[in-house]
């Protein structure tokens, strides 16, 4: 069985393992860009995701590269300490939560499906225009080849379609182009080369329902950090494009007043080496994933606000269980429709759950800190996470317990 996936991200390419270690081998990748480069910040990979990608037998590669998450702290604006609680491993966790920056994931996953599949299995340059199914036979692919722009065809039995939140495969399933919803907030990140802070291992949000940070390690003397704020005259970025530079000077001049003894926020994000502007944007929830023998996956399927960091996780989850079904189901038929099954209102669940993170909720905790009960916004900011956690699929017991989505397909 010949397996086409449209996209070498983090999703697509975790896909591609996936499959793989399920027992197909005949998988290919179809990439846009020409190469592949160290795009991109910081990321962070909750225990659910670690899980995923330590059963692909990398988690070794994660250690090396990244680091451990061992705390997440929320701040008032003033850098007052609302809550705080463990994470990973130190929160009970049978896997850590590591973070790390996102094009060292994407080469860890890159240099695996090479080593796995063949050097060959990457396609760059083959930005993929159009799908056509018929009822038997393959599916078939074209794609603009960017190195020539001639059209270049490809043809197989599964088609995965990872291609972002602007996916020329899921826009051509469904006969129109998916538009982006925006909330009106931008987010800006960048990297600065800097100590620790708060021990070296601490992830923490501040701010309040105007402007919010959030800030935590992502290698040995590099520090990520994010601030999300209403879109002012200057924000020209377009939806969906998360890598329009902008100059950190520009962002430090939203963090004026962030200067606490345990961590200078202006002196931080002016001193960045990098920043991007991405206005917010999300895709409202889709009513069907699977299309005859294709199948959505990742931002292609659910691309949400970049609250939690379920963002790539989610894709990573997507990726295991499409090839547990596969390596379980019947028929490709069978597969596909148990995949969506499974996947699709999860992912609408967080989808959704990230919007209101960006809003209300931060909003009512936000006037409780202002007033001085800090121990109601913590309550709530508690109440917040247990939810979240349960709805994403990474509370403790349940991650804890949960059977492997290992699975090797019986071979005929």
């Amino acid at each position: 069985m010949r397996i086409a996936i449209v996209g070498a991200g983090v999703g697509g390419l975790t896909a591609a393992l996936s499959l793989h270690a399920a027992g197909y081998n005949d998988i290919f990748l179809l990439e846009a860009a020409r190469e592949i480069r160290d795009v991109g910040v910081g990321i962070n990979l909750p225990p659910h995701a670690v899980r995923e990608l330590s059963e692909l037998e990398l988690e070794g590669q994660l250690a090396r590269s990244g680091l451990l998450t061992k705390e997440l702290a929320y701040y008032d604006a003033s850098g007052q300490l609302i809550w705080a609680e463990p994470r990973g491993l130190e929160a009970g966790y049978r896997w850590p939560q590591y973070s790390i920056h996102r094009g060292q994931l994407q080469r860890i996953l890159v240099q695996a499906v090479g080593k796995r599949l063949g050097q060959s299995a990457i396609k760059t340059g083959q930005r993929v225009t159009s799908i056509n199914q018929e009822s038997a036979g393959p599916v078939h692919i074209e794609a603009v080849d960017q190195f020539s722009g001639r059209s270049v065809p490809h043809a197989a039995d599964i088609v995965v379609a990872a291609d972002g939140i602007r996916s020329a495969v899921r826009d051509g399933l469904n006969g129109g182009v998916t538009p982006l919803a925006s909330n009106g907030w931008v987010m800006y990140r960048g990297t600065t080369r800097a100590g620790p802070f708060l021990g070296g291992a601490t992830m923490i949000i501040l701010g309040d329902e105007t402007q919010r940070i959030v800030v935590y390690p992502i290698a040995a003397g590099l520090i990520n950090w994010l601030l999300v704020r209403p879109k002012g005259p200057a924000a020209a970025a377009e939806l969906g494009n998360w890598n329009v530079g902008v100059a950190p000077e520009v962002v430090a001049s939203f963090v004026e007043q962030y200067r606490f003894d345990w961590l200078d926020i202006h002196r931080l994000i002016a001193s960045g080496s990098e920043a991007y502007e991405y206005p917010m944007a999300d895709i409202d929830p889709l009513p069907r994933w699977v299309f005859g023998r294709c199948a959505l996956l990742g931002d292609s399927a659910h691309a949400m606000y970049p609250f939690g960091s379920n963002g790539a996780s989610q894709a990573i989850l997507d990726a295991r269980v499409l090839a547990y079904n596969m390596a379980t189901s019947g028929s490709i038929d069978e597969a596909l429709h148990g995949y969506e099954a499974h996947r699709r209102p999860v992912a609408t669940g967080v989808q959704l759950a990230n919007r209101r993170q960006a809003g209300d909720v931060m909003a009512k905790v936000s006037a409780m800190a202002r007033r001085g009960a800090h121990g109601d916004a913590a309550t709530a900011l508690q109440d917040a996470e247990r939810s979240y956690r349960q709805l994403a699929g990474f509370d403790v017991d349940e991650l804890n317990n949960r059977k492997s989505w290992n699975a090797q397909r019986a071979q005929s």
